[in-house]
């Protein structure tokens, strides 16, 4: 039988809870007299248009200053595109299907139908009283 919780008032359980606590009073102190600039947007031009430039590194296009990622955009692609493949590859079984071996359902009765299934094979194949172990069916 479970005995529900108990509250412990002792100064070492209430530590981390009080140290929590100031934690929050400082971080909310800050964030709210935390002074800040008038917003500013960018200049005249499509900055879509520019990143899109800056990506395949076509600066000189961009209407707003930025460096090319041609190189660093590629590496990722490369990354991607490995990664993918190495998860279909994992993820196929033997037999060629992702669904286990060539033929075979997967069951989601922890095999119980399998052992059900044999258990009445194997009485199938017992001979009855009359019958020799090679007669039967």
């Amino acid at each position: 039988m479970t005995t529900r919780p108990r509250l412990k008032l002792d100064g070492s359980s209430m530590v981390p809870g009080l140290a929590a606590v100031a934690l929050f009073v400082v971080m909310a102190a800050v964030f709210l007299t935390a002074q800040y600039g008038q917003p500013q947007g960018f200049a005249e031009g499509s900055i879509t248009a520019s990143i899109g430039y800056a990506m395949f590194d076509l600066v000189n296009l961009a209407t707003h200053e930025s460096e090319g990622f041609l190189i660093a955009f590629e590496i990722i692609d490369v990354v991607l595109v490995a990664a993918l493949v190495a998860a279909v590859m994992l993820a196929r079984r033997e037999g060629g299907s992702a669904h286990g071996p060539a033929g075979a359902s997967v069951r989601t009765d922890g095999g119980r139908a399998d052992r059900d299934d044999s258990t009445e094979d194997e009485l199938a194949d017992e001979p009855t009283d009359g019958e020799s172990p090679g007669e039967g069916r």
